[in-house]
């Protein structure tokens, strides 16, 4: 999954939903485009006419697989979910698109799942065991089998039986003909939001694909809750845990990374978080002789400006991105050059040269990009690179739906910070703190999942 021009994490995927309105499709899709940073590899979404449940997903970009305007035109109903995906458990393939959908005795099922099931595999075998036929590798079957093979008789009770036997992260959407659901694992670990247009509701991983709509943001799904939308009467229930839950344990990736900075989740405005996390980041790695701050586009331009702002050193523009580079970029073959990064990102020479610089990402996986990337502004002839990051040093593994390589391959398990400064060939190095990291994000008494960086996992 990862290249050599994309060396960052991936969240697994973004879902939304629309309850009662005549163009739920066409919403739904707008909803997905807004949400596309969250999946790149497939798109589908499942459609009621409150009759019965048609399904289309196909891979690639949102605007590639609705790509022609009949296929929106047949997607007739006022119901609908969304999904985006990127693959952290099962392959990249047609047959792992999302959403799902089922016909089974209570009827015709659709979800759409964002998140990781830290038991799915346990689940799974223990079901095939018994007889059970798998089609796709998605965590999502597995709670769809748990669903259909559920005792229970009311379609409520039985995806509130199906949760129960599940543990990991999961934010998920349920559609039947009539009703839509959303529900969160008790930690909390990704965001769900409900918002409201009219007589509409609608559901999202982000208020970014509201904004887009004029859809009002009602509140978030709580951890542990699911809610049911109904004859346009919300109602909630509480998720059976699987174990014990001693606290939430919300993703900071989707502050530090994954989240639009346009976006409001765990209680926040995104764009707020990342610029404490740049204020922060220049109180405990100052570069008091530096001439200007620069950012990483997109994602590490707003810590730059919180560092420029704390630090009173001025933000300028270094670096430029080529937006029209996707994932799936497939370069000509080389001999002795290579163009991975060359083509994503190209510095502003006039900017950079015989100046003092202190560049801002937001994290380092593998390193490779980022050498490459300081490769290119040396060649632009700045006096001094200094380089921030608004993360602590990734170490370790993550099971809640991160898309992640082999941990071996994560430069600062195996490299001190001093070392990673010399692979980089740059002149300091600073990593955010821990305890600066929770601090900021913590400020409203939520709790966090930190174990990428720690090890402290709060799922077993």
């Amino acid at each position: 999954m990862f290249d050599d021009i994309d060396d960052k994490f991936h969240e697994e995927c973004g879902v939304f939903g629309v309850y009662n309105n005549p163009d739920a499709a066409n919403l739904t899709y707008l909803g997905l485009y807004a949400l596309q940073h969250r999946g790149q590899e497939s798109s589908g979404m499942v459609v009621s006419d409150t009759e019965k449940l048609t399904r289309y997903t196909g891979m690639g970009l949102v605007n590639h697989v609705f790509r022609h305007p009949d296929i929106l035109n047949k997607l007739k109903g006022p119901h609908a979910i969304g999904h985006n995906r990127y693959s952290t458990t099962g392959s990249s393939s047609l047959k792992n698109t999302q959403p799902v959908l089922i016909d089974f005795k209570a009827g015709q099922l659709g979800s759409a799942h964002n998140g990781n099931l830290t038991n799915a595999l346990l689940v799974r075998n223990e079901m095939e065991e018994e007889g059970s036929i798998f089609t796709t590798t998605t965590d999502t079957e597995v709670i769809m089998h748990l669903i259909a093979k559920s005792k229970r008789h009311i379609i409520d009770e039985m995806i509130l039986d199906a949760l129960s036997h599940v543990k990991g992260a999961y934010a998920i959407l349920f559609l039947t003909k009539d009703t839509l659901y959303g529900a969160r694992d008790p930690y909390g670990v990704r965001p769900l939001l409900l918002g409201k247009l009219n007589s509409s509701y609608f559901m999202s991983s982000e208020t970014c694909a509201f904004d887009l709509l004029g859809v009002k943001t009602i509140r978030e799904i709580n951890p542990g809750e699911m809610v049911r939308i109904k004859k346009n009467t919300v109602e909630s229930f509480t998720v059976p845990v699987f174990s014990p839950v001693k606290r939430t344990a919300h993703c900071v990736f989707e502050f530090i990374y994954f989240s639009r900075p346009d976006s409001f989740v765990f209680g926040e405005n995104v764009d707020k978080i990342r610029r404490e996390l740049g204020r922060q980041l220049a109180r405990e790695h100052p570069a008091s002789e530096a001439d200007m701050v620069i950012g990483v586009p997109d994602s590490s331009t707003t810590a730059a400006l919180g560092y420029s702002e704390e630090s009173k050193i001025r933000f300028d523009i270094g670096l430029i991105r080529n937006h029209y580079v996707g994932r799936t970029f497939i370069l000509p073959e080389q001999s002795g050059r290579d163009f991975g990064v060359r083509i994503k990102f190209n510095p502003v020479k006039g900017v950079i040269k015989n100046k003092k610089i202190v560049i801002v990402d937001d994290s380092i996986v593998r390193g490779t990009t980022m050498k490459k990337i300081i490769g290119l502004i040396r060649a632009a002839k700045p006096k001094e690179i200094h380089l921030r990051i608004s993360s602590p040093p990734i170490k370790c593994a993550c099971y809640y739906g991160i898309d992640m390589p082999d941990t071996k391959k994560f430069i600062a398990s195996e490299k001190s910070v001093e070392k990673i400064r010399e692979y980089l060939g740059v002149d300091s190095l600073g990593y955010l703190s821990i305890e600066g990291l929770l601090s900021v994000v913590s400020k409203k008494k939520r709790t966090f999942c930190s174990a990428c960086f720690d090890g402290k996992y709060p799922i077993n």
